[in-house]
């Protein structure tokens, strides 16, 4: 288990939902993206899904706990050999613990965490579950942070997770940080527009890949999807963002070059 650990360590290791209506996500997602979904039958896992093409884990959907307040939404798994020490250092670096380190079956160990923009990000130590293909259509290919006081949070992501981090131009007047790992390209954060309305949270955005954006786009909203932003033309490619017919928002992203 060393060596999958050490492979995932502070890198993308795993994304799920947690919905509303896992049946009707899962009718919606494995339409859009082909996806088959695989149930565990283990009453301690509450129906959670994994989410396959052919035989490779790409993605996971489940029930939201009951109480929780929060709308449906992806979650962004980051991967670590020891996720007690990591909760230690979230807070040293003046995040929060939202839900303490726990085991998760056998399956592997994880805790829920909130950097200082209040955006919430897990961290996930792989046992038996330490399969996670991205970077290939319908996969996940890139995440993306929409934060409200950007900066605390890129000093936060460097310090807990040794990232670095560089800058672009990106449209008028504003900048897009791209944190990176070993010299690779591991995601990208933005400051908060701020004509969103201040209720709106600092949050992480999934992105799948997809070979023709505008025709999954057009997918997705055939499907119930939303749109929030049309297919739009960025450097080197192209996206598009649909939040699924829960409220759960993500993206569709077609690039010239490698990202995740």
């Amino acid at each position: 288990m060393a060596q999958v650990a050490s492979a995932v360590t502070s890198k993308p290791a795993w994304v799920d939902l947690a919905t509303t209506d896992p049946e009707a996500a899962k009718d919606f997602y494995s339409k859009l993206f082909g996806w088959s979904l695989e149930v565990s039958d283990d009453p301690q896992y509450g129906g959670y899904a994994t989410a396959k093409l052919e035989d490779k884990s790409v993605a996971g959907i489940g029930p939201k706990q009951d109480g929780d307040p929060s709308p449906p939404a992806w979650s962004l798994y980051i991967g670590t050999g020891d996720v007690d020490e990591l909760a230690k250092k979230v807070q040293d670096a003046g995040g929060s613990v939202v839900a303490q380190p726990f085991d998760v079956g056998d399956q592997g160990r994880m805790a829920v965490f909130a950097d200082p923009s209040a955006a919430f990000i897990s961290g996930w130590q792989a046992a038996e579950m330490s399969q996670f293909t991205a970077g290939v259509p319908d996969a996940f290919g890139w995440a993306e942070l929409n934060a409200r006081g950007l900066e605390s949070a890129v000093t936060f992501y460097e310090t807990v997770f040794g990232w670095t981090h560089s800058k672009q131009p990106f449209g008028e007047g504003e900048e897009y940080t791209q944190f990176e790992h070993d010299g690779q390209p591991i995601a990208g954060a933005l400051e908060m527009d701020p004509r969103i309305p201040a209720e709106t949270p600092s949050y992480w955005l999934i992105y799948f890949i997809a070979g023709d954006v505008d025709a999954r786009f057009q997918s997705a909203i055939e499907l119930g999807g939303r749109e929030m932003v049309g297919p739009t033309d960025m450097p080197g490619g192209r996206f598009a963002i649909v939040s699924d017919p829960q409220g759960a928002a993500f993206g569709i992203l077609n690039v010239q070059q490698e990202l995740a």
